[in-house]
């Protein structure tokens, strides 16, 4: 069975956006592949953080993602963090890896041009991230097309090392999604609904209460038409509801058009903020239980023990065919 590896990166808060964009997909893949999920905590100090923040948020990812669905017997769960042999690695290929590559890097060049001093860990990252992929063999890495570019990197990388110390990695491919619908802000829909938005009125937090959520539901922007009809050019708002309603309901949109038909978009609006309700409000549940149970730590210790043993192994292989060893 191939391996897959999803990274999760503690930093915003998570939305209904992210869940039916990529959770729900990651529910779906962890049935086809030999999965692995980590919280990339060490990729979130590239940027200055709030220590107490990130710490809250590192549990609160990971509990929220279990209570969607993911399911710990069928993924390998462990925090970057607590592998020390995969830091080591990145070390190796850091050596490997050249000054032009890294800098071209489209997040690094976008990122250093916002701030006059920046982190070498904004450069480096990309490596850090070629490390998390390697050290596992994994086969398939699930990305935006935005991220695919440090999925070649990992692959050049690879390749150079291969040649020039023998056969040590499995070379991955991207999984580019195409079927993740892409939600948008109810306040913007032209605009994807981001959990960095400084509009909250345009966000659904997976951890919102119910109240806010009908709230924001009912006061999305919408048109003056007053027909709940697909297009996404000249009606985005109610497109963006009907997107919502369609995956949250497994629904098609032919058959949100036939419900809704001579519909006004106030009946409309309350029954997506029903489906979004009867999604989120039991995952909130479970996500409490699991903050208040030992329950995560048993699943991290479980991860972290078989992701060193892997780490470990992989490393020590580097380290011998570069020459470092007694």
């Amino acid at each position: 069975m191939k391996k897959i590896l999803t990274g999760l990166k503690p930093t915003g808060e998570l939305t209904l956006g992210n869940y039916i964009g990529a959770i729900k997909q990651m529910k779906q893949l962890q049935d086809q592949y030999d999965s692995y999920l980590f919280v990339a905590d060490l990729h979130a100090l590239t940027v200055p953080q709030n220590p107490s923040d990130l710490r809250r948020r590192i549990r609160d990812f990971l509990a929220l993602y279990i209570a969607c669905g993911i399911d710990p017997n069928k993924n390998l769960i462990y925090l970057q963090s607590e592998n020390e042999f995969i830091p080591a690695i990145s070390w190796l290929l850091e050596c490997s890896t050249y000054y032009g590559e890294a800098s071209r890097m489209i997040q690094f060049k976008e990122k250093s041009k916002q701030h006059s001093n920046f982190s070498v860990g904004l450069l480096t990252y990309p490596v850090l991230m070629a490390a998390d992929i390697l050290y596992a063999d994994i086969d398939l890495v699930p990305v935006g097309i935005d991220q695919k570019q440090h999925v070649e990197l990992a692959r050049d990388i690879a390749i150079r090392f291969n040649k020039n110390y023998g056969d040590t990695f499995v070379i991955p491919e991207a999984l580019i999604s195409e079927t993740g619908t892409k939600i948008k802000d109810l306040k913007d829909p032209t605009k994807k609904m981001s959990k960095s938005e400084e509009n909250p009125n345009g966000v659904i937090l997976m951890l919102d209460e119910e109240n806010a959520i009908r709230k924001k539901i009912m006061g999305a922007t919408t048109d003056s038409e007053m027909s709940v009809h697909f297009d996404e050019e000249k009606k985005p708002g109610i497109s963006n509801l009907m997107n919502i309603y369609a995956a949250l309901k497994e629904k098609t949109i032919d058959e949100i058009e036939t419900e809704f038909q001579g519909e006004n978009y106030g009946t409309f609006k309350k029954k997506v903020a029903d489906a979004v309700v009867e999604t989120l409000l039991p995952i909130q549940e479970r996500y409490h239980e699991l903050l208040h149970s030992n329950e995560l730590d048993h699943i991290l210790d479980q991860g972290i023990a078989k992701s060193r043993k892997i780490a470990k192994n992989k490393y020590q292989d580097m380290a011998k065919k570069m020459g470092l060893e007694r």
